[in-house]
């Protein structure tokens, strides 16, 4: 190995060129990237893309709500299962989409933030969203590959215990 700037040949451990005293461009632990950057990096956007999603599912679920609370009023039958049973129903299916939306903002904040619940939650959410092609498909598959590879796991509890 040679000095960049001199020409001297240079020793595998030096870190300054003793002829003319340049810093050498050496590439030490501190300076490869780790596998934690690359965790650090991916759970960024990983936490990123579950707000957006579950943001995304917040929007239908106040319509379900909605219409859920006023379609007792506007459904034109008259008292019976229809009628009853309509509004509950509506109801229920934009308070399930609301609790998923809530739960993948929380899943989302969790993983920026180092949380130790947030890697099983988000585990968990991402075997579910496997189920809902085609952007529920690729963030869950995105979820696992992040969370299940290599150390991952490890290196997230050591993340969650410093933070």
């Amino acid at each position: 190995m040679f000095c960049n700037q001199c020409g001297t040949q240079l020793q595998p451990e030096f870190n300054v060129c003793p002829k003319c005293g340049r810093a050498l461009n050496v590439a030490t632990p501190a300076t490869v990237i780790s596998y934690r950057d690359r965790l650090e990096r991916h759970l960024r956007i990983l936490g990123i893309l579950w707000i957006v999603l579950g943001a995304l599912f917040l929007l239908p679920s106040l319509f379900l709500m909605g219409i859920g609370g006023i379609a007792r009023v506007a459904i034109p039958f008259e008292p019976g299962l229809a009628r009853t049973l309509g509004p509950f129903v509506l109801f229920m299916m934009g308070g399930t989409l609301l609790i998923l939306g809530a739960g993948g903002i929380l899943v989302g904040w969790g993983l920026m933030q180092h949380h130790s619940w947030a890697r099983i939650a988000a585990i968990v959410l991402g075997v579910l969203a496997l189920f809902h092609p085609p952007f529920g498909t690729a963030l869950g598959i995105y979820t696992l590959w992040v969370l299940l590879s290599g150390d991952a796991g490890n290196e997230y509890q050591r993340m969650a215990s410093t933070a």
